[in-house]
C-alpha cells in the first residue's frame, strides 16, 4: 500500500524535476499534460482481514489527503462486504501537484514570475521567444528564490538594458534604485542570461572598469618618474617607454611585493590566468621573460597559456628538484586540472605529471624561502642574459 506521505514524496521529486518546464510551457501557451500517475496498491481482502484497523486507517488517510484526483473503486469482499478503496492517484494540473507536494508557494512564485517575464519580453525577441524559454527554464529556481524587492530590481534592470543596448555606462550608473556592486555580483549571471535571450546580444553594453596590472620596477632607474610600484591599466602600461633587461612574471601578489631590488628587472603580477592581458604590453612580450608560478597543476596551465602569447618565456622554481626538496610544505590541490599542456618543456611536463602521481599535491610559491628563491632567480636571470 502506498501511503499519502510516500505519494507526496514522489510528487515532490516530480515537481522539482519538472516545474521549470511546466511554468514556461504554461506561460508560452505550450502547456502539455502534467502527469503524476501513482498506483496505490490497495489491500486485497486477505490483507484487510489480517489487520482491518490498518486497512481502514489507510483508506481514511487517502479520503482526507486533500487532493481531488484520487480514483476510487468498489471492492466486493465476502467477509467485509462492499468497500470503496483508493486505487490510483492521477494529478494533471501543475498547481494541484505543487499543493499536494507542499510546494504551493514556490509554484506561485515561479509560475507568476516566469509568466510575467514572458508576457513582457516575448514579443521583443528575434526568435519567437525560444531562447527566452530556454533561459527561463535554466533560471527558474533562481527566479523563484528572489526576494520580491530583487525581482522588481531585475525587471527594471532588464528594461533599462534592453532600451539602452550600447550605453557604455558602468553598472553602478544604472538608474535603478538599489542596484549596486554587490547586487550586480550576486545577480549578474541571471541578468546576462535573460538579456542575451531577449536581445540576442553577447553582452550588456556596459563599460567595464579598466584592467589594472601591478608592476614593480626592481631597478628603480627603470620606473617612470622615479616610481617603483605601479598599478595601471594595460593600455597605459603598454605606452611606457621602458627597456628592462628581463621581465619576471610572478603569479601571486605577495611574492611580487616581497622581492628585493634586482638590476635591470621589472616584476609583473601575472594574476593567475589573467596572464593573457600581458600580451598587450609590447615591452613585456619583447623582453627576456621568466615565469614563476605555484608548483601545482594550475601553475603549469598558466605557464602553458602564457607561452601561447610569449613562446620565449622560461619557468623558474617550477622544477622537480624544487618540488621534491620541499615535500614537508606540500598541501593537497583542491581542484587540479587534467588538461593536456602541449607547450611545456620535457622537464616541466615530467614535473606536472609528478604532481598527480604524488596525489595531486601543490607547493605554493610563498612557502619557499625568499632568500633562496632570490638566489635562484638571479641564477636564472644570468642564464637568460647569457
Amino acid at each position: 500500500m502506498i501511503s499519502v506521505s510516500e505519494a507526496r514524496e514522489r510528487a515532490r521529486t516530480r515537481y522539482e524535476r519538472s516545474y521549470a518546464a511546466w511554468a514556461v510551457a504554461a506561460a508560452t501557451g505550450a502547456e502539455g499534460a502534467v502527469v503524476l500517475d501513482i498506483p496505490l496498491h490497495p489491500p486485497v481482502e486477505r490483507v484487510a482481514l489480517a489487520d482491518p484497523g490498518a486497512a481502514a486507517e489507510w483508506v481514511a488517510t487517502w479520503r482526507h489527503a486533500g487532493v481531488a484526483e484520487v480514483v476510487w473503486e468498489e471492492r466486493r469482499w465476502a467477509s467485509l462486504g462492499t468497500q470503496q478503496v483508493p486505487v490510483r492517484l492521477t494529478v494533471t494540473d501543475a498547481a494541484e501537484l505543487a499543493a499536494f507536494a507542499g510546494r504551493q508557494a514556490h509554484w506561485r512564485a515561479a509560475s507568476s514570475r516566469i509568466g510575467g517575464l514572458v508576457a513582457q519580453w516575448r514579443g521583443r525577441t528575434t526568435d519567437g521567444g525560444e531562447a527566452l524559454a530556454r533561459a527561463l527554464r535554466t533560471s527558474a529556481g533562481t527566479l523563484a528564490a528572489l526576494a520580491e524587492a530583487d525581482m522588481g530590481r531585475l525587471r527594471e534592470v532588464l528594461h533599462w538594458l534592453v532600451d539602452h543596448p550600447s550605453s557604455g555606462a558602468y553598472i553602478r550608473q544604472l538608474p535603478v534604485r538599489g542596484v549596486d556592486t554587490k547586487w550586480t555580483q550576486r545577480h549578474r549571471g541571471l541578468v546576462t542570461g535573460l538579456h542575451r535571450a531577449i536581445t540576442g546580444l553577447p553582452d550588456l553594453g556596459l563599460a567595464s572598469p579598466p584592467e589594472l596590472v601591478r608592476v614593480r620596477f626592481l631597478d628603480v632607474g627603470l620606473g617612470p618618474g622615479g616610481l617603483s610600484d605601479v598599478s595601471a591599466p594595460v593600455d597605459e602600461l603598454a605606452r611606457l617607454t621602458v627597456s628592462p633587461q628581463a621581465v619576471l612574471v610572478v603569479e601571486n601578489l605577495e611574492t611580487v611585493v616581497a622581492l628585493p631590488a634586482l638590476p635591470g628587472v621589472v616584476v609583473v603580477h601575472g594574476s593567475g590566468h589573467a596572464v593573457d592581458r600581458l600580451a598587450r604590453i609590447g615591452w613585456v612580450t619583447k623582453s627576456r621573460l621568466l615565469y614563476w608560478g605555484d608548483l601545482d597543476s594550475h601553475g603549469f596551465a598558466i605557464l602553458d597559456r602564457f607561452r601561447s602569447h610569449c613562446p620565449q618565456v622560461k619557468s623558474v622554481l617550477m622544477d622537480r628538484p624544487t618540488l621534491e626538496s620541499h615535500r614537508d610544505l606540500w598541501v593537497p590541490e583542491p581542484k587540479p586540472t587534467r588538461a593536456s599542456l602541449s607547450r611545456l618543456t620535457q622537464e616541466e611536463s615530467a614535473t606536472y605529471a609528478l604532481l598527480r602521481q604524488e596525489g595531486d599535491v601543490r607547493l605554493e610559491q610563498e612557502r619557499l624561502d625568499l632568500d633562496a628563491s632570490v638566489d635562484a632567480l638571479r641564477a636564472a636571470l644570468s642564464e637568460t642574459e647569457a
